[in-house]
C-alpha cells in the first residue's frame, strides 16, 4: 500500500477520533481506513492506536509518530499547492512599491507593456522616497537602488546604476572643480532631503579609502529629478545616480564634477517578502522587469 496513503488515513483516524469518521474524511469505506492503520503498523512493527468499543487514542509511539507524519502530510500538501500555483495564470492586484525618480523616469514607461502582457493582473504603483516595510504594509514587491539593509527579503538584481557628482557646465565655468574631496566644502551642494542619515555624501576617494562627508547643502529636495534640473541650471553640484543624469551627461547639459573618484557602482534590486515558493503575479512581474532592464546599466539610460 502507499505509505502516504497509509499516514493519511492513520493521521486522519487521530484528528477524526475514529475510523468512521476518518473514512468520511477521506471519502473511502471504514474497512478501507482500517486495512491502512494496519498496513502501517504491520510494516512498522508497532501498535499506533489504542482501540476500545467507544474510542480510539493513539498511543505513546503512535503520538510521537503522528506528529512527524502530520507534518510530511502537511508538506506533501505545499507541494501539491505550489505545483498548481505555479501553473496558474498570474492574475490579482500587484502592490509595488517604488522611489519616485525611478518609478517616474523608468517603470512607469514599461508598465503598459506588462498590463499588456497580463491583462489578469492589476497593479497598484506606490511612489515614494522613504523605505517601505514590504510584509506589514501590504506590498507585493519593490524596487530598490543600492545596498539591501533587509536580509530577510529574497532579492533579484536586475541591474547596476553609477552614482557621480555632476554640474552643469556653467557651474564649472564659475567656480571650478573639486580636485578633492576636502574642496566640497568650498562648493555649492544639492541635497536630498529625504535621506536619513542627514546631508551626507558616501564617497571613495582615489585611494580607496570610504569617506562620509557631511557638508552643507545650499539646496535641498526630496526628489532627485529636482536636484539634476537644479544641477542643470548651474545651482551647484548633487551627487546622482547614473539612470537621472545619463541623458543629461551625454547632451552635455550636465558634466562630471569630479572625475578623479572612483565609480560608486549600486544594484538595482526587485525584492519581495521570503516563502517556500512565489506567487505568480509577482514572479512574472520580476521576470518581467529582468528583461526590460537587461540592456541597462550602469551608464546606459
Amino acid at each position: 500500500m502507499d505509505r502516504l496513503t497509509e499516514m493519511e488515513a492513520f493521521a486522519n483516524v487521530v484528528d477524526q477520533g475514529g475510523f468512521t469518521d476518518a473514512a468520511k474524511k477521506m471519502g473511502i469505506s471504514k474497512s478501507a481506513v482500517s486495512k491502512h492503520v494496519s498496513s502501517l503498523e504491520a510494516r512498522l512493527g508497532a501498535r499506533l492506536l489504542n482501540r476500545t468499543t467507544r474510542r480510539v487514542s493513539p498511543t505513546e509511539i503512535g503520538l510521537a509518530y503522528y506528529d512527524r507524519a502530520r507534518r510530511v502530510l502537511n508538506d506533501a500538501g505545499e507541494a501539491d499547492a505550489l505545483v498548481t500555483s505555479m501553473q496558474s495564470a498570474p492574475s490579482g492586484l500587484l502592490r509595488i512599491s517604488v522611489a519616485t525618480d525611478f518609478g517616474v523616469n523608468h517603470l512607469s514607461p514599461v508598465l503598459s507593456d506588462f498590463l499588456a502582457a497580463y491583462p489578469d493582473i492589476t497593479v497598484n504603483m506606490v511612489l515614494n522616497n522613504r523605505y517601505v516595510e514590504l510584509i506589514s504594509e501590504g506590498f507585493d514587491v519593490a524596487v530598490r537602488i543600492g545596498e539591501l539593509e533587509d536580509s530577510t527579503l529574497r532579492a533579484r538584481k536586475l541591474t547596476e546604476t553609477v552614482k557621480r557628482m555632476v554640474a552643469a557646465p556653467s557651474y564649472v565655468e564659475k567656480f571650478g572643480r573639486p580636485q578633492k574631496i576636502d574642496d566640497l566644502n568650498e562648493h555649492k551642494l544639492l541635497h536630498y532631503s529625504s535621506q536619513s542619515s542627514g546631508n551626507v555624501w558616501r564617497l571613495t576617494a582615489p585611494s580607496g579609502e570610504k569617506r562620509q562627508v557631511r557638508t552643507a547643502g545650499w539646496l535641498s529636495v526630496n526628489d532627485g529629478q529636482s536636484l539634476l534640473n537644479a544641477a542643470i541650471s548651474g545651482l551647484g553640484i548633487a551627487y546622482l545616480p547614473s539612470y537621472l543624469y545619463a541623458e543629461a551627461l551625454k547632451s552635455g547639459a550636465v558634466v562630471d564634477a569630479m572625475p578623479s573618484l572612483p565609480d560608486e557602482v549600486q544594484g538595482v534590486y526587485a525584492v519581495y517578502p521570503p516563502g517556500r515558493f512565489t506567487q505568480p503575479k509577482v514572479r512574472a512581474f520580476i521576470d518581467f522587469l529582468v528583461d526590460a532592464f537587461h540592456e541597462k546599466g550602469p551608464m546606459d539610460w
